[in-house]
């Protein structure tokens, strides 16, 4: 059993090197097609979205509220709020949907 895990371990970080090493040492020069380029580009972004999401809906007692919490937060970024009235506008939707809801 315990051997498992260090196999594991072993996969996880040969995978995270290959990941980082690879692009490094197969390309060589810049990148001239637009849709590899743009790709490149929103791939952070993507990643923070998939991290982010399930814990804004899981960090609630109830999934309605984080649900109502991001929907807030969606409409509020929109109307270009700020980051700080954005979070303030979803911890108070948190806030009154557990208040009535629970």
């Amino acid at each position: 059993m315990n051997t498992d895990i260090y196999i594991y371990i072993f996969i996880m970080a040969a995978v995270s090197y290959a990941i980082r090493v690879l692009p490094v040492t197969l390309i060589k020069k810049q990148i001239k097609n637009q849709f590899i380029q743009s790709f490149l580009y929103y791939v952070p972004y993507v990643t923070l979205a998939v991290m982010t999401f399930p814990a804004i809906i899981n960090a609630t007692q109830s999934k309605i509220s984080g649900i109502l919490a991001f929907i807030a937060g969606t409409i509020a970024a929109w109307f270009n709020f700020g980051l700080f009235k954005v979070a303030v506008t979803c911890c108070a939707v948190v806030f009154i949907s557990e208040l009535f809801i629970l």
